[in-house]
């Protein structure tokens, strides 16, 4: 038995099939260890191989067994690419870049607004131009209205003709002195304003037909039954001295109650040799009321009252003062 199991041990095969476990069992060992300790780490970074310790081997067949057996699957390094492909929880830049493309443009888009009607006093609408004054020597529409309501408040003027001449004027005179307004013949805003108002004298007498002379206002009246007809420009005594014939005298009108007595039907040369009288009607004495070819808006009479021709001829013509008619003079 003996010389059996000694000659065993010195074959050499039996010898190569020990060596060969001796080294195969070490190898084993360490990659069962490495298996244990892999699964014992959940929490290894992603992307990062595991590295495994072998013990060199003894011989060159056991080198390829220990590096093919640690090597990582394909699966290991696939996480490290899929958060790359994630959003980010930050902002990009090119978001930015749009929001502030959007605000710049956003203002420039609206429309501008519209400046205000009030906002300077400048801006407001214009008042329209106050129309120019009529003066003699006008002429036109607005000539041919004026003529139309001086006509119409009773004031003693021809047919309107659109032209502002002399008798006009005469008009303008007496809607001036009716009104206490100045005497200057023009069409202002003060006359428009008489004219818009309607100014007009009242007579002093109630009945009958009368002539009304106004001294204050240089007026000549012509009344009926209290209502005034017409209202006529009138020049009365300046109240200055004169001379005639050697004597002096003091250009005054009497005032009081007269009648017409006497009256010449043509055009009549004063016996004081003062000048001549259109067509005169006397109330007392030499003092009578006949036609002129000047009538200023003052007293410049010696003491007549002087009307136009024109409203000389109404008063004769037209309206009658035969003689017994009333005069009043205040």
């Amino acid at each position: 038995m003996v010389e059996h199991d000694t000659s065993r041990r010195g074959m050499p095969g039996h010898d190569a099939r020990r060596g060969t476990r001796r080294v195969v069992v070490p190898v084993l060992v360490a990659l069962l260890a490495l298996a244990g300790c892999q699964a014992g780490l959940p929490d290894m970074e992603p992307g990062r191989a595991p590295t495994a310790t072998t013990t060199e081997p003894a011989s060159a067949d056991a080198s390829p067994t220990s590096t093919e057996a640690p090597a990582p699957e394909p699966s290991t390094t696939a996480p490290t690419e899929e958060p790359s492909e994630e959003p980010s929880d930050e902002p990009s830049e090119e978001p930015a870049e749009d929001l502030t493309d959007t605000a710049t443009e956003t203002p420039t888009e609206e429309p501008e607004p519209e400046p205000e009607a009030t906002e300077t006093p400048a801006e407001k609408p214009a008042e329209p131009e106050k129309p120019a004054a009529l003066v003699r020597g006008a002429s036109g529409e607005r000539v041919t209205a004026l003529q139309a309501r001086l006509h119409e408040l009773g004031y003693f003027i021809g047919s309107p003709d659109g032209s502002f001449g002399p008798g006009t004027q005469q008009a303008v005179w007496a809607l001036q002195k009716a009104a206490g307004i100045s005497r200057d013949g023009v069409v202002g805003p003060a006359t428009q304003a008489a004219l818009d108002d309607g100014v007009r004298p009242g007579a002093q007498s109630s009945s009958g037909k009368v002539i009304e002379i106004d001294l204050g206002r240089q007026l000549l009246l012509a009344v009926e039954d209290g209502k005034v007809v017409t209202v006529i420009n009138a020049s009365g005594g300046s109240g200055e001295a004169f001379e005639a014939k050697g004597r002096q005298y003091h250009a005054n009108t009497p005032r009081g109650t007269f009648q017409v007595g006497r009256q010449v039907d043509a055009d009549y040369e004063s016996s004081l040799e003062l000048g001549s009288m259109w067509r005169p009607k006397f109330f007392t004495g030499g003092i009578a009321v006949h036609g002129s070819p000047s009538i200023p808006p003052w007293g410049a009479s010696h003491g007549c009252v002087r009307v136009a021709n024109g409203a000389m001829n109404w008063i004769w013509d037209s309206w009658g003062a035969p003689p017994g008619t009333t005069v009043l003079v205040y």
